[in-house]
């Protein structure tokens, strides 16, 4: 199968690691994956800020690419529940969206539910947990698919934690309009995660995990927030770190973004 890899802009610009990650899975999974260059925002933040026009204009830079190459991939995939719904929303925004729609997943949906592929062979070893984040969960249906990739790592204990589903407070604009409720969300999750003794919280949005991630330093928790594709990646046998690769991106004069 050969796939569209759309890489976000948090993880192209912020986390390559998730990126790199992902196509890995892709890979070993069995899919050809192409990466576009040109791609650029979804246009999310316009658009949950209630500029849809705006929004309109950005999606319809990602639409152009993908669509004017649709007949050489069979899936879109992406490393963000967010994206994924947000592409899924292309249609309310633009004619003739609704192919590029239809054929983009989110990496675990489409890993579980398209390839049913769940096995990497990878191997961790830690006290993890799982937070659900909204788009992925809400928007997609998303919860039983990410449990059974991280269930097949060896060596990982899993702890379900009860507030697992509940938002972690990010939301994107609201975490700087709000960001008094916005840092009582997550501190309330993390409260929980550092009663549970969790080495690893996880999740499918860096978003959320960068949220996460900051409120867990500056509380100086050894927990640490992973993409689930760079945390399985870093158990996979033969597996080349990121630092290695952008060591080797490096000496070639190419620099360190994400490159398939």
């Amino acid at each position: 199968m050969r796939v569209a890899f759309f890489v976000t802009c948090l993880v192209d610009q912020l986390r390559p690691e998730i990126g790199w990650g992902a196509v890995e899975l892709l890979r070993r999974a069995g899919c050809e994956v192409d990466f576009d260059a040109r791609q650029s925002c979804c246009g999310q933040p316009a658009f949950n800020s209630g500029y849809h026009e705006e929004a309109a204009s950005v999606a319809k830079q990602q639409l152009r690419i993908y669509d004017e190459s649709k007949d050489l991939y069979d899936a879109i995939v992406t490393p963000s529940g967010s994206c994924a719904a947000m592409v899924h929303r292309f249609p309310q925004l633009i004619s003739g969206a609704e192919d590029v729609a239809s054929s983009t997943y989110e990496l675990a949906g489409f890993l579980v539910n398209q390839l049913k592929f769940v096995d990497f062979g990878a191997e961790l070893s830690g006290r993890v947990s799982w937070h659900d984040s909204c788009h992925g969960l809400r928007d997609l249906g998303l919860k039983s698919e990410p449990r059974e990739l991280m269930a097949q790592v060896k060596g990982l204990e899993w702890v379900e934690a009860e507030l697992a589903e509940e938002c972690c407070g990010f939301g994107g604009t609201f975490a700087v309009k709000n960001a008094d409720l916005s840092v009582a969300m997550a501190d309330r999750k993390i409260d929980e995660l550092e009663e549970l003794g969790v080495d690893f919280v996880t999740g499918a949005d860096l978003s959320c995990l960068m949220h996460m991630g900051g409120r867990l330093q500056r509380r100086g928790s050894k927990i640490e927030a992973v993409h689930f594709a760079e945390f399985i990646a870093r158990g996979l046998p033969g597996y080349t770190t990121s630092a290695d690769l952008a060591g080797e991106s490096d000496a070639k004069g190419k620099g360190r973004g994400l490159e398939v």
